[in-house]
């Protein structure tokens, strides 16, 4: 063979050999989530930025994978939810859908997940039942669940001396298992439930629930609600003297979003849990103001973040197993702990549940306060094997007895 042939026909095969030249993967992303309601600031369109930043980070297009992103609202109704997540999995070629907040919804498309063999990565639904007894193959649960916000704020609340309380709670799948594994937490430590009442979903006036939880004499209003219903509640309860008058109110589930939007005069001193924080150190906070920059100066929540390290841990487990196949991928996410700048190291349990640390905060004083989205400082770190619900206890039918 003539040299020129030789090193023509060696640059050719080294060229082949490459990863623009290997077979290309395409992957198509579903980001469905609420767009235009009540929880659009914490998870909407920011979740789709989180998303195609991770795509932009992991540097797919130069590994031979091609990732399309996209997007669409689903209402808070599980039946519109359910409608996209069939059209897309059936008719628009999407193979993992992202985000889902709105347990009621998440718990649908989880089934119809398993129903198609595709994946989901749920970053925004609470309820511990989609790892628990509604677990499937099929769902990855990556941020923060109802048990570990129970964990986290009712168990740190009755160590404080709130021992009693009184529950504010949305009438609907999330509502109920948060009022549910936080009363457990609460009786576990000595506690006592005095009552709760159902809120319509989502609401806007929550005077008379208030009302009727300041008659309850409670040390503590649990609200066991999430984005403007959470907003609405705590408002009303500061226009009603609540806190003035020795009650303390626990936010169950209170996102950075909401705090923004409150405000650190009718914020502060509220106690919650959150898997992420943004100015949590160099990384989170380098991350969140490459976020913000895209998302009209806001600075992302856990929710968002989910997102990020959900897509990004999916698409290392395309890399390592060169598949898009449904179980094998699933089975190599399982297989490597989970790492990233924004939530570190953690791994993935066998019934999807992701094990990272949780951390309680409290909201800071207005004099506190060094800037713009300077909002919490830290009470205690949770590490995730405490955080999350025992294996044993899930009730999930993947966990060998």
């Amino acid at each position: 063979m003539k040299l020129t042939t030789f090193l023509a026909t060696s640059a050719l095969a080294a060229m082949l050999a490459s990863p623009a030249f290997a077979q290309q993967i395409s992957i198509k992303a579903g980001v469905l989530n609420d767009r235009s309601g009540l929880y659009a600031d914490l998870s909407g369109e920011g979740s789709v930025i989180a998303a195609r930043m991770a795509v932009e980070d992991f540097k797919a297009a130069d590994k031979g994978i091609k990732v399309e992103i996209v997007s669409a609202d689903h209402q808070n109704k599980p039946d519109v939810g359910s409608t996209i997540a069939r059209q897309w999995y059936d008719q628009d070629g999407v193979d993992l859908i992202l985000d889902v907040p709105t347990s009621s919804v998440a718990l649908a498309v989880s089934q119809i997940t398993k129903e198609k063999n595709k994946i989901m990565i749920n970053s925004g639904a609470g309820t511990s039942d989609l790892t628990g007894k509604a677990c499937t193959p099929n769902t990855i649960h990556w941020t923060y669940d109802t048990y570990a916000l129970a964990q986290g704020t009712g168990g740190a609340m009755v160590k404080a001396g709130g021992d009693t309380w009184f529950f504010l709670t949305a009438d609907y799948a999330f509502g109920h298992a948060l009022e549910r594994d936080a009363t457990a937490v609460i009786t576990k430590a000595g506690g006592k439930v005095l009552g709760s009442v159902k809120t319509p979903f989502p609401g806007t006036d929550f005077s008379s629930f208030l009302l009727q939880a300041q008659a309850s004499k409670a040390k503590v209003i649990g609200l066991a609600n999430a984005g403007g219903d959470t907003i609405n509640s705590i408002k009303q309860a500061g226009e009603f003297g609540i806190t003035q008058g020795g009650q303390k109110l626990a936010g169950l589930l209170t996102f950075i979003t909401d705090v923004h939007a409150l405000g650190l005069q009718a914020a502060q001193g509220l106690v919650l849990t959150e898997a992420f924080y943004w100015d949590k150190n160099e990384q989170t906070r380098a991350w969140s103001q490459r976020f913000a920059k895209l998302n009209g100066g806001k600075m992302p929540s856990m929710v968002q973040a989910g997102v990020y390290a959900g897509l990004l841990h999916y698409l290392k487990a395309v890399e390592a197993t060169k598949s898009k196949d449904t179980a094998t991928v699933v089975a190599k996410m399982k297989e490597m702990p989970t790492d990233d700048a924004l939530f570190g190291k953690g791994s993935i349990e066998v019934n999807g549940r992701v094990l990272h640390d949780m951390y309680l905060y409290e909201v800071k004083k207005p004099s506190e306060s060094k800037g713009p989205w300077d909002y919490y400082k830290l009470i205690s770190t949770l590490p995730g094997k405490d955080a999350f619900q025992p294996l044993a206890e899930s009730g999930c039918a993947l966990v060998k007895k």
